[in-house]
């Protein structure tokens, strides 16, 4: 038997889904796939390509275990939240660079609990894996990496309201193409994501829920830091929404403008760029058919991505949008 998930990337939306915003990403053509087989022993046992110790897990997982298995916490975790009791084994391999902010880890939680057997809805799988990531790493990442996992449709990226987690599928206009580059290797778990999701938490504190409020509401906050960072929740939920109006408008300019101002803002409001990122954005930015380009993804490292025309002449990754994760 086989579960496959899909990586994904953020089209535009970033630091919108813990406080209940809009995000807009699209699952790509980079999977992690478990090929396994039930087992009658109350263990899960896993090999992957990219590890040098296999994942060999007892059931039922105890939470205190979980932190201190290495890569396996991720699998273990998603076996708590399962409550699974019957073991499998097999192999992992996956398509998509671990540490490079296409969500490999999520991807890894989704394909894992359809291996153990989990039969809930693309939502409730969703919720399971992004409680599983709180277990394994204890960064509180929002919920927009599982739920495209779990909900993507082929050829199209994905308006989610991470407040009621409705979804709205939007084709991808055939004049255009994604093209993904990576940076540099990073990871959350230690970065100061968790800040930012505190410092927003303060600003909701005195203006209320940012997915509610105005961008002159931010005056109300007088620490520069926490007005920032209000600021770009704020004005970054608008910008997905008009992203996707010109999506469905086919207005691939207006687009691309949103992501570089989305970059920009990320870059300077919301501080989770790099130098080395903003080298990068700028130098796709200037290149002949490039609509925009920004970073995707929690930050501090990862990957670039771009909004082309199908001519367009740069290094990286050409994605397409792929469909949920599946049993095979």
């Amino acid at each position: 038997m086989r579960a496959v998930a899909p990586g994904r990337v953020n089209l535009i939306g970033d630091h919108t889904d813990y406080t209940g915003g809009m995000v807009f990403p699209m699952a790509i053509n980079r999977f992690t796939t478990i090929d396994f087989a039930p087992s009658d022993k109350s263990v899960v046992e896993l090999l992957s390509q990219d590890e040098e110790s296999a994942a060999i897990i007892q059931l039922p997982v105890a939470e205190s275990q979980i932190s201190a298995i290495g890569w396996a916490r991720y699998i273990a975790a998603v076996a708590k939240e399962c409550a699974a009791s019957r073991g499998i084994n097999g192999n992992i391999t996956t398509t998509i660079p671990i540490g490079s902010g296409l969500s490999s880890s999520a991807a890894l939680e989704v394909a894992t609990a359809l291996a153990l057997g989990y039969t809930g809805s693309a939502l409730e799988l969703a919720l399971l894996a992004q409680r599983a990531e709180h277990l394994a790493t204890g960064v509180p990442t929002g919920i927009m990496d599982q739920l495209c996992i779990a909900s993507a449709r082929e050829q199209h990226a994905m308006l989610i309201d991470c407040d009621n987690f409705e979804i709205k599928h939007v084709r991808l206009p055939e004049n255009s193409q994604v093209i993904v580059r990576f940076i540099s290797h990073r990871t959350l778990v230690g970065s100061q994501y968790a800040d930012r999701v505190k410092q927003c938490a303060e600003a909701e504190s005195i203006i209320g829920l940012l997915r509610n409020a105005t961008i002159d509401s931010v005056d109300a906050i007088s620490d520069l830091t926490t007005r920032t960072r209000a600021r770009h929740v704020i004005s970054e939920n608008q910008r997905v929404r008009d992203f996707a109006l010109a999506l469905n408008s086919n207005d691939l300019v207006t687009a691309g403008l949103l992501m570089n101002q989305s970059h920009a803002s990320l870059a300077d409001d919301f501080a989770t760029s790099t130098q080395e990122m903003d080298n990068a954005v700028d130098e796709l930015q200037k290149i002949s058919g490039v609509y925009g380009a920004r970073m995707t993804g929690g930050g501090f490292g990862g990957c670039v991505v771009a909004l082309c025309s199908p001519d367009a002449k740069l290094d990286g990754w050409k994605v397409s949008a792929a469909g949920a994760a599946h049993l095979a």
